[in-house]
């Protein structure tokens, strides 16, 4: 019996198993296989598009991916190159067709002039995001003194053209760039050491001086509603972390946590670091101005032709395009290459339907004008062969008030050969009053308490974060109704009497405020305004409307320079003088013009504790006081916005 129980054991052990395998489906059914193959290898034979996804090397060897999408039967077709950190499948995939409009539809796409013009279309993720290895950094500089390595967005976009004319027989070897802010500064990247292919570049709203006033700081004051941004942009390589928060309104957001470095502290950026950047240069240090892209390109040969297009009401990017124009026409010494087109848009608008912005209406779909008038011409004249020259000014302007296309030989109309404008003070007067005639007397001062506990909100409550969502307006807020700040105790408005004949400004307003503070820091917020008449038989709901024709921050502490943070001397009369974004518009008779001087713009922008503290991410609730403001208007301490008027 004994030498039987090994065998017995073997027994149960086989049909032990036996009766397991029994119980799969694969054993109970061998012959029933799977209905999803192992790889699916889609039909394309009815789409009127070729689509190749490909990785392409760059000289370091990191690859970088890469969406062409090729019109069915192009030939000695030009190349439209867009570079992204915002997903190339995503920007090439809008809506699963097949047909290209349906694909390229949204976002960074001028889709009508790409597809009914039979360009190949290119998008590229940048380095470090999405589909593409390497390593990200925000807006990586230029081999140099900030970036180490010998790679950066100028090289990878050589590479990447000069593959591209090697490996794309459909096309005929010539290269245009263009994009939208992140996408905008690509073009301008482009521009330094160009490829010979690369034929044009159009920058729209680009990312330029982040300090100065685009994206993340505005005359020194941080935008502080860009954590979002920052937090989604730099913790994951697709963004699939994602911002939260348990407000509605993010003013309560923002002033729940204080400080935007607590706010950031509370997320855990310390871990980003682009971030920690931020923390370590709060004033315009080398770190800002050594990759200020308009900086750079000063010092560049001219090789490529490019038109800079500007939105007058962008809400993220209003510096950059027109820094990067001051910065280049110098060195267009035919006249030919360097254009400038001004949109009455919000940012990226000029892709988008463009006959409104909020509430105001311009008559006619002025980005649709845009892109079928001035960009479709301009890209065909360079990148098709042997298209026309186009027909096209060294400036193409949106004037606003009086709703119309200008060509202007330049930017600004300023005092050349004969003075088409000038500067002319626009004064604030006793008894809130504005206008063109220097203070004579009254009051010497108007006064306001600045509470950092009941900052001024930017716009409207509730405030809405940063989206482009459905039902959100944060692309709308340069054109809030302003009525909702001027009611307020601790906002100073100053209005003119009612207009006799237009007023017609060309180019930035400059501030000069005389104010002083009891504390020792101190923020201004100066808005220009177009006020317009109680009652607008053509658009009722306009009646009394205030639009801000031009408005911006100047943080106090930066008075004297914006390479080193000074403390304020209180309860003194300063002057602070800074330009206001540029405006081309008509304040038309009966309208009034009016501006507000305000210390806070919560929660776009952190609050000035106004108490001085080193760096105002760190400053701590103990540091933020009640300040008392005062702006004065005598004739010896006059203060006045200097408008560029034209024609008298």
């Amino acid at each position: 019996m004994a030498c039987l129980k090994p065998i017995l054991f073997a027994l149960l052990l086989t049909l032990s198993g036996t009766l397991q395998a029994a119980e799969t489906p694969q054993a109970k059914y061998p012959d029933y296989p799977s209905e999803t193959p192992a790889k699916f290898v889609p039909s394309t034979a009815g789409f009127d598009y070729v689509k190749r996804d490909v990785m392409i090397p760059m000289r370091d060897g990191v690859k970088l991916h890469t969406v062409i999408l090729v019109p069915k039967g192009a030939s000695h077709a030009g190349i439209l190159l867009t570079r992204t950190p915002y997903d190339a499948n995503a920007l090439t995939t809008h809506s699963m067709s097949g047909h290209l409009g349906p694909m390229l539809q949204g976002y960074d796409n001028a889709t009508d002039i790409i597809v009914e013009d039979g360009y190949i279309r290119v998008v590229q993720d940048i380095r470090g995001k999405y589909g593409s290895e390497g390593d990200y950094v925000m807006n990586r500089p230029l081999h140099g003194p900030l970036n180490p390595t010998p790679v950066d967005d100028a090289t990878d976009t050589y590479d990447t053209i000069d593959w591209l004319v090697k490996n794309i027989p459909e096309s005929n070897g010539k290269v245009g760039t263009l994009g939208i802010s992140y996408d905008g500064f690509e073009p301008l990247m482009a521009l330094f050491n160009p490829h010979p292919a690369l034929k044009v570049s159009v920058p729209m709203n680009p990312m330029v001086d982040g300090w100065m006033g685009d994206d993340w700081f505005h005359h020194g004051a941080f935008r502080q509603q860009n954590l979002s941004y920052i937090y989604e942009q730099v913790a994951s390589r697709d963004n699939s972390i994602k911002w939260w928060t348990s407000y509605h309104d993010e003013y309560d957001l923002f002033m729940h946590y204080g400080s935007a470095g607590a706010l950031a502290d509370a997320y855990g950026m310390r871990q980003l670091g682009f971030w920690n950047k931020l923390l370590a240069h709060p004033a315009y240090d080398s770190f800002w101005s050594e990759q200020a892209v308009d900086k750079l390109l000063a010092k560049e040969p001219l090789k490529v032709p490019v038109m800079l297009v500007h939105s007058l009401w962008d809400q993220e990017d209003i510096y950059g395009a027109l820094a990067v124009y001051r910065a280049i026409k110098p060195k267009d010494s035919s006249g030919n290459m360097v254009r400038l087109v001004m949109g009455p848009w919000h940012h990226g608008q000029e892709i988008d339907e463009g006959s409104s912005l909020g509430a105001i209406r311009f008559g006619s779909d002025t980005a649709k004008y845009f892109r079928e008038k001035i960009l479709r011409p301009y890209l065909a004249q360079y990148l098709k062969d042997g298209a026309p020259k186009a027909d096209l000014a060294p400036v193409t302007a949106y004037q606003t008030g009086s709703n119309q296309w200008q060509r202007l030989p330049r930017w600004p109309l300023a005092c050349e050969n004969g003075c088409a404008a000038k500067s002319r003070p626009l004064y604030l007067q006793a008894d809130h009053k504005l206008g063109f005639d220097a203070p004579a007397g009254g009051d010497a001062y108007d006064e306001y308490v600045s509470d950092p506990a009941h900052p001024v909100p930017f716009r409207a409550r509730p405030i809405q974060p940063i989206g482009y969502g459905d039902g959100q307006t944060w692309s709308q807020w340069l054109v809030d109704d302003q009525r909702e700040a001027s009611g307020r105790t601790d906002v100073l408005s100053y209005v003119s009497e009612p207009l006799t004949a237009p007023v017609t400004i060309s180019g930035a307003p400059e501030v000069n405020l005389v104010a002083a503070t009891s504390g020792t820091d101190s923020d201004w917020v100066v808005k220009l305004i177009d006020v317009y008449p109680d009652q607008v038989a053509e658009q009722p709901e306009m009646g009394g409307y205030q639009l801000a024709v031009a408005m911006d921050i100047f943080r106090g502490r930066y008075r004297e320079g914006f390479t080193e943070a000074r403390p304020i001397a209180a309860n003194q009369p300063l002057a602070y003088r800074f330009a206001l974004p540029a405006a081309n518009h008509v304040f038309l008779p009966g309208h009034r013009i009016m501006v507000q001087v305000q210390s806070s713009w919560f929660p776009l922008y952190d609050r000035n504790p106004q108490t001085f503290v080193p760096n105002i991410f760190l400053a701590k609730p103990a540091d933020y006081i009640k300040a008392t403001q005062r702006v004065y208007h005598t004739p010896a301490q006059a203060s006045f916005i200097a408008l560029p008027v034209v024609g008298g």
